[in-house]
């Protein structure tokens, strides 16, 4: 039953593909041209590690990132996507890494690594709590939520996560993404009609009530990519499991703001 709700949810992402109507042309990044950026680059091993089944090079492109951009990672963690996408958006270009006190506490080693010595110098660090994020309006070309909006609905209070007003947070975002701008969203699929407990229990989503959400918030749905789908997912299984971790089933989102 469970891998017959997973197919369901991967089928609805795989109409949403084929349905969707693509609002205006978008710049077409080469993907090879950003896997070689990245190759060439000096990332960490641990981070070249994680690319066979996180597949930067296809994420970013398909987001549209491209050399002068500023770009805003929502709940970055260890920076991950940070780190590619500075090296995406070039020296012309600027990241802005966003955390907040709950998600340093549990990344710090890998933090402290990344922004030792001020190695990144196109990144500024964005410290921010759940609700009570204040962006510049239309100061974005890009926002990214990379395996972070089921957060929207984790609560954690003993560990500095209060619930997050879900429509605060994404006028939010509305506001600071520059008109035509994108906002990407990579998460891990749980079952078709899922409740938002999931959130906090499974550190999943429905894509659904991801793609409910977000467009009731003013942005409109341009185009999703099945790249990183992944049918032998178990969606009953936390993300956190070993049976599951790094192989989840993930849906990809461009949104972009009239």
């Amino acid at each position: 039953m469970n891998r017959l709700r997973l197919l369901a949810s991967i089928t609805f992402v795989l109409c949403i593909l084929v349905a969707c109507t693509t609002l205006t042309a978008l710049p077409a990044p080469d993907a090879q041209a950003i896997s070689a950026v990245l190759a060439a680059a000096d990332r960490p091993e641990a981070d070249q590690k994680r690319d066979a089944t996180r597949k930067p090079e296809h994420v970013l492109a398909f987001f549209g990132l491209a050399p002068e951009m500023t770009v805003l990672d929502l709940f970055s963690g260890g920076g991950y996507y940070t780190e590619a996408a500075s090296h995406v958006v070039g020296p012309d270009g600027k990241v802005h890494s966003h955390n907040n006190k709950a998600f340093v506490a549990y990344a710090s080693d890998e933090i402290a690594s990344r922004y030792k010595d001020d190695r990144l110098s196109n990144v500024t660090r964005l410290m921010a709590e759940n609700n009570e994020l204040s962006l510049t309006p239309q100061s974005y070309d890009s926002i990214l939520i990379v395996l972070g909006y089921h957060d929207v609905y984790f609560v954690d209070e003993k560990n500095d996560w209060p619930k997050i007003n879900r429509d605060q947070l994404l006028a939010e975002l509305y506001k600071g993404l520059k008109p035509g701008g994108v906002l990407g969203v990579v998460d891990h699929v749980a079952e078709a009609g899922a409740p938002a407990e999931v959130g906090t229990t499974l550190h999943r989503i429905d894509p659904q009530r991801a793609l409910n959400d977000i467009t009731s918030a003013g942005f409109v749905l341009d185009q999703s990519s099945n790249a990183l789908l992944n049918s032998e997912d178990m969606p009953d299984k936390p993300m956190f499991d070993p049976l599951v971790r790094g192989k989840t089933s993930r849906f990809i989102y461009r949104f972009r703001r009239p």
